[in-house]
């Protein structure tokens, strides 16, 4: 296969971005954590070849963690959570994607899949993993940051929930897709 990215880590982000649209509203988060557990086993499953990534894992065991936090605790906590749910989710994310790049970078246990085993060593390929996992580090942090902002100025929570965060991730969906050819292009050798 040529592509790198043929299945890309989309799918691992699906039980997120279902958190984030079922956790839309107060107390809703408890609901939105179970959805996506429920959404991480079933599609760990039925994608699973390959092995678990760091990716599933992290989803599963954090959406977990939040399930059973969401049982346990008072209505007092489960407010702190509503308020502050979109800075820990994306910070999670952020630390996983950071942290992916001192072992192998999340976003190349995907395009492992789509790549020939004698091609993961090579420098363009490890480069362009090391790239995108890093862009998506930021992109987590930033919106981290922005739902923070959110909770301390409510009236700007339109932009930092929603308009800014959809902007940054189309962005950084359009660099997934056409950065790993713009690499493999400079990296091959001049005719």
């Amino acid at each position: 296969m040529d592509e790198w990215f043929d299945r890309s880590p989309f799918v691992g982000f699906a039980p997120w971005i279902i958190y984030w649209v079922v956790a839309d509203g107060p107390s809703t988060w408890k609901f939105g954590a179970l959805c996506a557990v429920l959404s991480a086993v079933i599609l760990g499953i039925a994608m699973g070849r390959g092995g678990p990534r760091l990716l599933d894992i992290v989803t599963i065991v954090f959406f977990f963690g939040v399930t059973v936090v969401a049982m346990a605790v008072g209505a007092a906590d489960r407010d702190w959570m509503d308020t502050y749910a979109t800075t820990l989710s994306s910070g999670v994310l952020a630390a996983m994607s950071l942290v992916s790049l001192a072992f192998v970078p999340f976003t190349e246990q995907y395009a492992r899949e789509a790549v020939p085993r004698q091609d993961w060593e090579q420098p363009a390929f490890r480069r362009t993993n090391q790239v995108l996992t890093l862009m998506w580090a930021l992109v987590f942090a930033l919106i981290a940051v922005l739902g923070l902002v959110a909770a301390q100025i409510p009236h700007t929570q339109d932009w930092t929930n929603y308009v800014v965060p959809v902007i940054v991730v189309v962005g950084a969906i359009g660099m997934t897709h056409s950065y790993p050819r713009r690499a493999r292009e400079r990296a091959r050798p001049a005719s």
